[in-house]
């Protein structure tokens, strides 16, 4: 016990220094990190050990643990056991780490199949899930028995949409993927690994799938049809390589809001200029998120790691003027003023998932 006590005081100090080396570059105009309060709206947590939880004390952050199915994930192949894992890291967090469901569209042509997800996403909500998430299958691989691939809009999803806007919940919606996911599998590609790994996603490699524009506009008609449906698009709505037509939905749809899991890596290839304009005007649609898998088959103290010094690039990133080293090139911070980060880290996502309003317990 007095080996771990001095392994995790030794952690901490660790972190604390990571901090101290990076942040200590912040300019003097702008708040600490832990002032912020930040809430990381898309995560994928199965576990919740000692050291995660210092490291949220410390950095005074919360957690939106998000359920996904993806047959080839481990750890997520289906709801169970990852929404029970959820609820259980929910209430040894005392609410720290909020937690949204999901439901698995693998079988959707049965007869059964939406009173049975509506039945289940209504329980979902009674243990206190803030939403749900549709993954990009919708869209990208699922098929009905005669060849139709299954959209986003199709009319067997809407009644469970209509549900969840009623429950006045939060959708959160990975819909498509990046444009790579449509090009040729080059290493220089950011994304090589994961499609190297996930060739099912690769569409490049299945031409006879919907093409990226066909996917986001059957997301669209989701926004214009369910106009009071909170929806936030994961991973910046699969529209990072094109924040002038992501900007042009924010204007057609005010219910339309984004998150910055993985996405802010292709922020920082862009023009300086350019994506800090966008984010200084659109200050009020967009949460921050990581998404950070911390599981048990990995070891936590090199995630949680991993997880801080991820948060300090993105923070000198989003907060000062100081150049970073990120693939290769020298990257300059956007240094946007406090009243936007404050939105970005943490208003805009009690705005967007208002069951969040609620603190967790000391």
């Amino acid at each position: 016990m007095r080996i771990v006590t001095i392994f995790l005081l030794g952690f901490a100090l660790l972190a604390v220094l990571i901090w101290v080396l990076i942040l200590g570059k912040r300019n003097a105009d702008k708040p600490d990190f832990t002032d912020l309060e930040a809430i990381d709206v898309h995560a994928h947590v199965l576990i919740f050990p000692p050291v995660f939880e210092e490291a949220l004390r410390r950095l005074r952050m919360r957690i939106v643990n998000i359920c996904y199915i993806n047959k080839d994930d481990q750890g997520f192949e289906t709801l169970e056991p990852q929404q029970t894992a959820a609820i259980r890291i929910f209430q040894q967090s005392n609410g720290a780490i909020a937690w949204c469901s999901t439901f698995d569209p693998q079988h959707w042509e049965r007869p059964e199949f939406v009173d049975q997800t509506i039945a289940q996403t209504r329980l979902a909500f009674e243990k206190g899930a803030v939403g749900i998430k549709i993954h990009k299958s919708i869209g990208m691989s699922l098929k009905s028995n005669t060849g139709r691939y299954l959209l986003p809009d199709d009319p067997k999803l809407a009644p469970i949409f209509s549900m969840v806007e009623a429950h006045k919940k939060t959708l959160f919606a990975h819909v498509a993927d990046p444009t790579t996911a449509w090009q040729p599998l080059r290493r220089n590609n950011p994304h090589y690994r994961y499609y190297k790994n996930h060739p099912e996603f690769h569409l490049y490699m299945h031409p006879e799938r919907p093409r990226k524009e066909t996917i986001l506009e059957s997301r669209d008609r989701i926004l214009k049809r369910h106009s009071r449906l909170r929806t936030i698009g994961c991973h910046l709505g699969s529209m990072e390589d094109d924040l002038e037509e992501l900007g042009r939905r924010f204007e057609l749809y005010q219910n339309f809001a984004v998150d910055t899991a993985t996405a802010l890596n292709a922020m920082m290839l862009q023009p300086r200029e350019r994506a800090r304009a966008f984010l200084m005007k659109y200050s009020d649609r967009v949460l921050y998120g990581t998404d950070l898998g911390l599981v048990p088959w990995k070891d936590p103290k090199k995630t949680v790691k991993h997880y801080e010094e991820q948060l300090a690039r993105d923070y000198v990133y989003l907060a000062t003027n100081q150049t970073i080293t990120f693939r290769g090139q020298q990257i300059q911070g956007l240094d946007l003023p406090e009243s936007v980060l404050r939105n970005i880290y943490r208003n805009n996502a009690l705005k967007w998932i208002p069951d969040l309003a609620t603190e967790p317990r000391k």
